[in-house]
């Protein structure tokens, strides 16, 4: 299985973008799908997650102006994210985690958020 993000670019603060991570290959009994990021000089922290059964969780403080969404098939999982302020600026990377599998990483997108 592997992941392919897109979606990032550059916008300005108030702007909106919206991330897709597209799945290649057999996957078997989806867990769940998840969005991290990752700024300049900082970890990689979580952001949002959408599970089998499509309970989706976010980190707090981006409730409200981020949201996570899939395809039906587990093919592709979206962050549509609104109102962008720079401290979002980060690269962006989804995961997958199938049933008796490693979790799997995508390579990240960059989202840059001007001021």
């Amino acid at each position: 299985v592997q992941l392919q993000a897109s979606g990032g670019g550059s916008v300005q603060a108030g702007g909106s973008l919206r991330l897709s991570c597209s799945v290649s290959g057999i996957t078997f009994n989806v867990q769940y799908m998840a969005w991290y990021r990752q700024a300049p000089g900082k970890q990689r922290e979580f952001v949002a997650q959408i599970k089998r059964g499509d309970t989706t969780t976010y980190e707090e403080s981006l409730k409200g102006r981020f949201t996570i969404s899939r395809d039906d098939r587990w093919r592709a999982v979206y962050l549509q994210m609104n109102n962008l302020k720079p401290e979002d600026t980060a690269l962006y990377y989804c995961n997958v985690k199938e049933l008796l599998r490693e979790v799997v990483w995508g390579q990240g997108t960059l989202v840059t958020v001007s001021s």
